[in-house]
């Protein structure tokens, strides 16, 4: 089920999400949500985040544009302990480029930072890999 609502911005550039939205998605006071912004699309996807204690990266990934690229990375991903709590991608270039941003949560891997980036770059559909931490 979907739903749709409209929002103004204040002038500080905050929305207020409204109740129905909240209730259906379970968003309480104090949550944390993750904002991926498209710029070319002109869309925003606001995602709430589990309540646990988390460790939270973004993975900037391209890889080649290729049935089952993307599976491949989240299967590597799931072998090494990590969760991926959001997963967007867009082709850039049919046949040949796919960029994709995954937010990831690393607490329960089984391996190091880097040793994840290296394990991924392995691959052969992923052609870069760039991670940052996020705030909490």
């Amino acid at each position: 089920m979907k739903l749709a609502e409209i929002v103004r911005v204040d002038s500080k550039g905050r929305i207020t999400i409204p109740m129905v939205v909240r209730e259906a998605l379970g968003i309480v006071e104090g949550m944390n949500l993750v904002l991926i912004a498209d710029i070319d699309k002109k869309e925003i996807v606001v995602s709430p985040l589990p309540t646990r204690a988390l460790s939270l990266y973004e993975f900037y990934i391209e890889i080649k544009d290729i049935p089952g690229a993307l599976a491949r990375v989240s299967n590597k991903l799931a072998e090494l302990g990590v969760d991926q709590l959001t997963t967007q991608c867009t082709i850039v270039k049919r046949g040949e480029l796919a960029e994709c941003i995954l937010i990831v949560d690393i607490s329960g891997a089984s391996k190091p930072l880097e040793e994840i980036r290296a394990s991924l770059m392995e691959l052969p559909e992923v052609q870069l890999v760039n991670i940052r931490q996020l705030r909490r």
